[in-house]
This record gives C-alpha cells, sequence and structure tokens, in this order.
C-alpha cells in the first residue's frame, strides 16, 4: 500500500481551511488530491525566508511515476474555483527525487541557449545550477567546477548584482593587534545579541582565509605605505579591519571572480536569464530541488535547467521599498532632492555613500550645520547603522526636512580623492565637490538580514538546495548587520556549502523524469492589453514601496503596521483582479508579473514579521514597544496562515518531517487527535447525507506542533466509502482549543493499493 506524500498546512484562521478545500477539491475529482501548503519558506531560527507554494497533483501515471500539473502564473483568492487555476507557485511533484543527465539531450554543456522559437522551449543539464552571479555564486562555482559542468543564471550581465555596488570592503581580522574574539564581539552587539554565535565564530575565523584566496584570484587592494594592505575602520568595529579597494571593494571582487569564471571551461555563464521558480519533487518527508525554470528575457524562450545540485545566490529584497541602494537600513544614501544639480529622472537604485566615510571621520549635521550624533549615542557617527538610521530619521521628523549633511571636507582632499573616488565622481556629476562640501544624505533600504534559512554549510531543509549570501539567513547577522560582513558571509558560506554539494551530486541517484509542466508567455494576448498590464504592474509596485516605506519604514508602530498589512492585501486583490479580468490566465508569465508577485510575497513576509516581534531590537523599532526585552532575546518565526488568505505570491507554510502511525500504533500526546478524527468522520456523515457514508480505519500519518499555546494536529486518516467499498483517504486539522475545533477538508482521493 502506497501511502500519499502530502505537505504540511497550517490552521491560521481554521473556519477557511474547508472552505478552501471545497473551491478546489469537488467530489468528482477522484483522480486527483490536493497538496497544501508547500513552503520552502524556511522559517528558520534566526529569522524569515522565502519561496512557498501550494500546489495540484494529478494522479495519471506514466511508467509508474506521479505527474505534477502546477501552474505558474496567478491562481488566486478570488479566482480558485476557476479549474484552470488550482495550483501555486513553486514546481513541486511527488513520488521520486531522482533525475538522469543523458548526454543525447539538450545538455548545453559549455554552451549557450539556442536561440529558437519563442513558442519552444529547452532544457539543458548541468551537475551544479548556480541562481545569481554576485560573490557568492562566482566564488561557489569555481569550487564545484572541479567536480562537474556549472550553469550560472543571472537575469541581467554578471555584473549586475549586489556585490558591483557593495563600496565598502570586506571585514577579516589581518591585523596583529586586531582578534577573532574581538570580530566576534563586535558582530555580536552591532547583532543587539540575537546573533547565532556559533556562525558568527565560524565566519569571524574562516574569514582572513577567503581574504588570501581572493587575493591569489587576482583581487587586487588597496595598501598602505608600509606595503601592507590597508585597514579601513567603519561603524561598529573595535578595530581596523577592513580590507578594500578604494570605494569599489564590490567591483573589484566582482571583476577577479569574473575573470576567473570565463577562464574555467566547466563554467557556462546564462545571462539575461529571469528565473522563474525551483523544480522541486516530494517523496515523503524528503523535499528534493532539481533545478530551476527561467525565462530568456531577450529570446522570450522558457529555459528549465536540470542539476543534480542548485545554489540560490539571488541577492536581497531591497525592492519592495522606494529607495534601495539595494530592507536593512542603511543611514546615508544620496540625496538627489539636496543636490546642486539634480539627476533629470529618478534613480532605479539610491546611490550608497559608504559607512567607511564615517569611519574616515565623517561627520554628521542637520541643514542648521549642527552636529546631532552625540545626542544620540556615545559612539557619535561610529555606532552601528541602525542607531544612525534612527537618529537621522529622529532629526528629519523633528525638523520637517528631507535630508541631513555628512561633511568629511575637514579630511585632507588627497585623502578623501583617494579613499572614495567613486563618491567623488558620483558627486561631481552632480556638481558637489565633497572635499569642500557637505554631503546630501537619507536613510534608504540597504541588505535584508533575514531570507532563507541556512545550516552551517549553507543547506537547506530541501536536499539538493543551498543558499549564500544576502539571500541566506546564517544567524550571522542577528537583528543588525555589522559594516561589511556581509561580503564575507558570501564567501565563507560560499565555500562551506561546496563539500555537501560536491557529495550530495556524486551520491544523487539519476533517474529523472521531465514531470514539471512549463509557463507559457502572454502570446495569445493583444499587445496592447499586454502593456495595459505591464503600465498597471509598474503603478502596483510603487504603490506597494510606498505603503512599506510609510507603514513598515525605519521607525514602526502596531498600528501602522496593520494598516500595511490590510493596504498591501488589498492592492494585490486589486492587481489580480485587473489581470484576470483581461485574460490573463494562471499558467502564463512574464519577467513584472513575476517579479511583482515576489515583492508582494517578501513584503508581507516583514510585515508579518514585524508584527510578531514585540520589542524594540537592532533595525526593528517600534513605538509600542520601544524597549529591548531579554526574554524575547530569541529569532521572529514566521508561522503559516490560512491557505484560503494566501495567494500566488505569498504562499507560507511551515515544512516538518511527518510521523508514522501504522498498524494501530499511537504515540503519547496523539491518542485526543486520533479520537477527535474518528468524531470528524461521524460529523462529515451527517453533514453529508447525500454522500455515501464513511467509516474510519485508521490514522496514516499525523503532524503535532503547539501555537500560542493550542496543541495542533494536522492528520491523514483512512475510512472506508460504506456503499462502494473503496477506500479514501481524509485530511483533517484539529485545534485542541476548548472545545476542540475539528475541520476536515473532503475525500480527497481514492486509495492505491
Amino acid at each position: 500500500m502506497k501511502l500519499p506524500s502530502t505537505w504540511g498546512f497550517s490552521m491560521g484562521d481554521c473556519p477557511d481551511i474547508l472552505a478552501f478545500a471545497d473551491a478546489v477539491s469537488p467530489l468528482s475529482s477522484s483522480d486527483r488530491y490536493l497538496t497544501y501548503g508547500a513552503k520552502t519558506m524556511t522559517e528558520t531560527k534566526w529569522g524569515n525566508a522565502f519561496f512557498c507554494s501550494a500546489y495540484w497533483t494529478n494522479l495519471s501515471t506514466k511508467d509508474g511515476h506521479r505527474k505534477g500539473s502546477p501552474t505558474y502564473g496567478i491562481a488566486f483568492k478570488k479566482y480558485l474555483q476557476s479549474s484552470n487555476s488550482r495550483s501555486f507557485r513553486l514546481l513541486c511533484c511527488n513520488g521520486y527525487h531522482s533525475f538522469q543527465n543523458p548526454l543525447n539531450q539538450n545538455n548545453g554543456f559549455g554552451t549557450t541557449p539556442k536561440h529558437s522559437s519563442i513558442n519552444e522551449s529547452v532544457t539543458k543539464y548541468f551537475d551544479f545550477v548556480v541562481v545569481g552571479s554576485g560573490v557568492a555564486g562566482l566564488r561557489y562555482a569555481l569550487e564545484v567546477s572541479k567536480y562537474g559542468c556549472v550553469a550560472i543564471i543571472t537575469k541581467a550581465e554578471p555584473y549586475e548584482c549586489n556585490t558591483n555596488y557593495a563600496q565598502g570592503g570586506v571585514s577579516a581580522v589581518l591585523c596583529p593587534s586586531d582578534s577573532v574574539e574581538n570580530h566576534i564581539h563586535d558582530t555580536i552587539v552591532a547583532g543587539a545579541y540575537l546573533c547565532d554565535e556559533e556562525t558568527v565564530k565560524v565566519v569571524c575565523t574562516e574569514g582572513p582565509d577567503r581574504i588570501k584566496e581572493l587575493i591569489a584570484m587576482g583581487a587586487s587592494f588597496d595598501h598602505g605605505e608600509d606595503g601592507q594592505l590597508h585597514l579601513a575602520r567603519e561603524g561598529g568595529h573595535s578595530h581596523h579591519r577592513i580590507v578594500h579597494a578604494a570605494d569599489m571593494t564590490g567591483r573589484e571582487i566582482e571583476r577577479a571572480l569574473l575573470n576567473a569564471v570565463v577562464d574555467d571551461p566547466n563554467i557556462t555563464m546564462f545571462e539575461h536569464h529571469f528565473a522563474i521558480d525551483l523544480l522541486t519533487s516530494q517523496d515523503y518527508a524528503e523535499i528534493y530541488c532539481h533545478g530551476v525554470d527561467t525565462l530568456n528575457i531577450e529570446t522570450h524562450q522558457v529555459v528549465r535547467f536540470i542539476g543534480k545540485v542548485t545554489l540560490l545566490a539571488s541577492g536581497g529584497a531591497g525592492h519592495i521599498y522606494p529607495s534601495t541602494t539595494n530592507p536593512l537600513f542603511h543611514p546615508t544614501a544620496l540625496a538627489d532632492e539636496g543636490l546642486p544639480n539634480k539627476p533629470s529622472k529618478k534613480r532605479e537604485n539610491a546611490f550608497l555613500i559608504s559607512e567607511a566615510v564615517r569611519g574616515d571621520g565623517a561627520i554628521l549635521y542637520n541643514q542648521s550645520m549642527q552636529r546631532f550624533m552625540p545626542l544620540y549615542d556615545e559612539r557619535a557617527e561610529l555606532a552601528p547603522r541602525d542607531v544612525v538610521a534612527r537618529s537621522i530619521d529622529d532629526q528629519l521628523k523633528k525638523r520637517g526636512e528631507k535630508y541631513v549633511l555628512l561633511d568629511i571636507s575637514h579630511r585632507p582632499r588627497d585623502q578623501v580623492l583617494a579613499h572614495f573616488p567613486n563618491i567623488v565622481a558620483e558627486c561631481l556629476r552632480c556638481r558637489l565637490d565633497i572635499t569642500c562640501m557637505p554631503i546630501p544624505v537619507v536613510p534608504a533600504a540597504h541588505y535584508m538580514c533575514g531570507g532563507v534559512r541556512a545550516g552551517l554549510h549553507g543547506e537547506t531543509n530541501i536536499k539538493g538546495l543551498y543558499v549564500a549570501g544576502e539571500v541566506a539567513c546564517t544567524g550571522l547577522h542577528g537583528a543588525n548587520r555589522l559594516a561589511s560582513n556581509s561580503l564575507l558571509e558570501a564567501l565563507v558560506f560560499a565555500r562551506r556549502a561546496v563539500q555537501p554539494s560536491v557529495e550530495h551530486m556524486l551520491h544523487c541517484n539519476s533517474n529523472h523524469p521531465n514531470i514539471w509542466a512549463l509557463p507559457v508567455l502572454p502570446l495569445s494576448m493583444k499587445d496592447q492589453i499586454v502593456e495595459d498590464i505591464d503600465l498597471r504592474t509598474r503603478k502596483v509596485r510603487q504603490g506597494l514601496q510606498s505603503i512599506m516605506w510609510e507603514y513598515v519604514g525605519i521607525v514602526r508602530s502596531t498600528g501602522r503596521l496593520k494598516n500595511a498589512e490590510w493596504k498591501i492585501g488589498d492592492l494585490e486583490a486589486e492587481w489580480e483582479e485587473f489581470l484576470f479580468c483581461r485574460g490573463w490566465k494562471p499558467m502564463m508569465i512574464n519577467p513584472e508579473a513575476c517579479e511583482m508577485r515576489n515583492l508582494f510575497c517578501c513584503a508581507k513576509l516583514v510585515v508579518s514579521s514585524a508584527l510578531a516581534r514585540r520589542e524594540s531590537r537592532g533595525l526593528h523599532f517600534t513605538e509600542d514597544y520601544p524597549y529591548v526585552e531579554e526574554s524575547k532575546r530569541k529569532p521572529t518565526f514566521i508561522f503559516p496562515a490560512s491557505p484560503v488568505k494566501l495567494t500566488w505570491s505569498s504562499q507560507q507554510a511551515k515544512y516538518e518531517p511527518w510521523e508514522s502511525l501504522l498498524d494501530g500504533h499511537v504515540p503519547d500526546g496523539y491518542a485526543i487527535a486520533v479520537d477527535a478524527a474518528q468524531k470528524a468522520v461521524l460529523n462529515y456523515n451527517s453533514n453529508n447525507e447525500e454522500a455515501p457514508p464513511l467509516n474510519f480505519e485508521a490514522v496514516l500519518i499525523a503532524k503535532r506542533r503547539t501555537v500560542e499555546g493550542t496543541p495542533q494536529f494536522y492528520l491523514y486518516i483512512r475510512a472506508t466509502d460504506k456503499v462502494q467499498g473503496t477506500t479514501v483517504a481524509i485530511k483533517l486539522c484539529i485545534a485542541m482549543s476548548n472545545p476542540p475545533k475539528i475541520f476536515a477538508a473532503q475525500p480527497l482521493k481514492k486509495w492505491e493499493n
């Protein structure tokens, strides 16, 4: 007998669960069952994470395999009853997890993608698939290429990544007067004591070797007159430990790594490929990643990358805010409004004025040229960035001003020109000479401290999927990132992910049926309609960013966060309705719509996380809980919500292994749930007089957790149709409140013997 494989789904607002099941799973669908709430959202002991999905699984088989039949596009809450909108975002299927790499197929090894018809799709096979071309993705690719062929996927040119915009440098203990213990202490203090101490120790200890590797690969960093590396100091650091290449450190690291990638015959770079979805399968309690679907933006062709191992190194989520240097808030982004010659159009990304400028002695003033940082913190301009950002925000609100001034004109001109040539050049374009004039600055979104949960080797709870860089939540940053620790973290974890990735690749079973449905472009729609959709999507994007900045900014309150939650929900619903009313189909994709989907998902995760934390710590400051609470010194968890409230962009479900309950064996603590399951079957019989009555047989799979003190159970039970004698599976969600609340999805499929 074959047990059904399922994902967990949350209680959330329990009465909606049955309605959701009714909407998408009519009793007449005897050949299908519904799988709830897939979430690779990896909420974590350290922070938030992403990627989630619920999906239909079609049980029609070919060669003994179950076929997944997910839709990519927008299976939205208002359209759940439509027959073509029964699935969501992450491509998942059940029953197998291995794949093959046949050389006679279009493998793309060492080649660029074919330019075929826009109606065609291409599948390429690699040992390793890397999403992202920043420092984490490139450094990882250069190591794993020693063991197999590698595809690097990037949505623009390879250099167009967060790494390229990193100005300050990389922190590492390279000075005899410094110590790893000092670096650990500074990181934990800046992180407001929310860092994972083991992760911090690993990163600070391994950091110096990663710097030396970069130098050996050709990265050129600044040296002092003594011939030694010039080590700068930035806010939050107790010692000079910032290795830098003027104020273009990220660009120099990216240059060195890209040169090495070009020279590596085992690495193929795929530019202008927009990643759409991860390809996953489920084999009972384990989930496996097999690669990623992408859209070649230039050829308008869907390209599927099948890989034994996938590394997600896709960067952050700063574009949920209107002003981003790339959401950690950086206190000093260039304020265009205060420039002598303002740019003719709004920047897509704010221009960062590096933390190193303050580290080099720059002073912050309000527009009356009054220095204010000593009023807020004894460390003044060298306080951690969360303190500086809130201080600037307070000054702007009290004085009704739109920017403050950062002045480094008192430092020697030659030193300013040597240390910050990129900043000098950018300001000169706007007729601002920073060697004799103050720089107008304003806080901007800069870096995501949360992300996809990562273990000490970049591993996730999905087999074959690793994460590194800003997309990962390793626990290093805690509640606030220490300056110049980001590139260091990317280097360390990219390197640490190599060994387990290679081991997984070598032991990966390679019998892989290509079972995932392909997304489609909106070719059947008129050009004008597509243009209207793109225009509305851009306006919706601006609307979302405005909501996030106004209600989920540097200083927050419960009321404003709730307001944001409501406004984002309404905005998303309006956008969905606009698309569908113009003929958009669930299987359709384009970069604008997919990116908008992702922004909604991330924005709602940030709001949920902020509402969950009832204290002020690090970057999160709320007026309703303005103090640090030692009892709350633990990471924020994002728990699942009722699937009926979730849309294409925000499926959330915590994945946990299932416990098997076979042969009538019931572990301690589950008896009350089994009793409730029996009652649920009786209730089903009495409430569905027209349907054949069911006879309860056994609980097959169960999961238990506690939410806010209330035990919750997810159960799969086996029951028999008393009229036809067929066996069915029933999924139950039970909250053991007082009295217990029992909600049952309808019988979902005939049993497979």
